[in-house]
């Protein structure tokens, strides 16, 4: 029996989904689950950056039935499924577990709930992706803010040297967790780096990307009271970012989640059919 975790991802979806899903991969490693993603080189990225050590690309969810077992256990943060391969999928694991519903969309790993050491007091990090190069957009016509930015995951080849004269000192992909934990005021179009800022103790501020489809995350930035602002170019949203932390508010603290019933009951299963074909 296997623990299978998969993740929607892509060079047009981004990484918030692999960020949770390795969370949860880390939290359940001593069952040496496998995570599947929706393509390889976000499991690649897993493996290196995230703490995984079995990722592989699949496509897409139709897909796992190829390597899955029935009766083997299935943990999935996607809306692939219709409600007909639900039941299915329902049907072919002994356990399943829907991110969302089963465990929350504000998992935060574990990392993130020690602070990290403070480098910058003000940044920028727009998300994982960009496929429409709506951030180059934004910054057309505006002055250089200095912010320093993070650059994303699946940002195109060229991205960083575009981008250059509208900001400070850029960071690459591989060091967002330096960047995360280490600015103190972090202004992002990503749900879940506004919850792994939080979670370390600093201050994020949210600005909607229209096109950007939401799952329901954006009930956190209620739930923690995590202040929002737009603007139609760079100069804009900097100002309003730079208004909300003169009077930043208080946000509630995001919890740890806990994991030990799913972890229970995932024992009990493999337990359970590892004594029947003994």
């Amino acid at each position: 029996m296997t623990l299978y975790v998969y993740a929607k991802s892509g060079h047009n979806f981004g990484l918030e989904n692999i960020r949770r899903c390795s969370a949860i991969y880390k939290q359940l490693a001593h069952f040496d689950p496998i995570l599947a993603t929706a393509d390889y080189r976000a499991a690649t990225f897993a493996k290196s950056e995230l703490g995984v050590n079995k990722g592989v690309g699949v496509d897409i969810i139709g897909n796992l039935p190829h390597m899955m077992r029935r009766k083997d256990i299935l943990i999935f943060d996607s809306l692939e499924p219709s409600e007909t391969m639900r039941e299915y999928m329902t049907d072919f694991c002994e356990i399943l577990l829907e991110v969302g519903v089963d465990i929350p969309y504000d998992i935060v790993d574990e990392e993130y709930f020690t602070e990290g050491k403070i480098i910058n007091e003000k940044g920028f990090f727009f998300a994982d992706d960009d496929y429409e190069a709506d951030l180059l957009k934004i910054c057309e016509g505006s002055k250089n803010c200095t912010l320093p930015i993070l650059l994303g995951h699946y940002f195109f080849l060229g991205s960083e040297t575009k981008l250059a004269p509208y900001f400070g000192e850029m960071y690459e992909d591989e060091e967002y967790e330096k960047f995360i934990k280490g600015t103190k005021y972090l202004l992002t179009s990503s749900i879940h780096a506004a919850l792994e800022s939080l979670a370390s103790g600093n201050h994020p501020v949210f600005f909607s990307r229209n096109i950007k489809p939401y799952k329901g995350e954006l009930q956190f930035l209620e739930k923690y009271n995590i202040p929002q602002i737009s603007g139609e170019n760079l100069d804009q949203l900097v100002l309003n970012f730079e208004k909300i932390i003169a009077d930043y508010p208080q946000t509630n603290s995001i919890k740890k989640f806990d994991m030990s019933q799913i972890i229970i009951n995932i024992e009990a299963t493999m337990k359970k059919y590892e004594a029947m074909y003994q």
